[in-house]
């Protein structure tokens, strides 16, 4: 459920084809993301799933999965 939330967000942020996105899909890398895609990004993540991700966390999130995993080590 968090990875198909995610897929979405990603997809409307980036245009990106839903289809295209995986587990080991690099945001910045194969989705194009910039410095400030990545703060919506996380923004939108916080918003949807109810986390907070410090900043310096951030650049540890690479790949979709980083996401996936860290929304599910932080979720209430």
């Amino acid at each position: 459920m968090v990875f198909e939330k995610l897929k979405d967000i990603l997809a409307e942020q980036l245009e990106a084809n839903p289809d295209n996105i995986t587990l080991e899909t690099d945001i910045a890398g194969e989705l194009g993301a910039d410095s400030l895609d990545v703060v919506e990004l996380a923004m939108s993540v916080e918003d949807e799933f109810n986390v907070i991700i410090p900043d310096e966390e951030i650049e540890n999130l690479k790949t979709v999965g980083d996401v996936v995993e860290f929304i599910h080590s932080n979720m209430e």
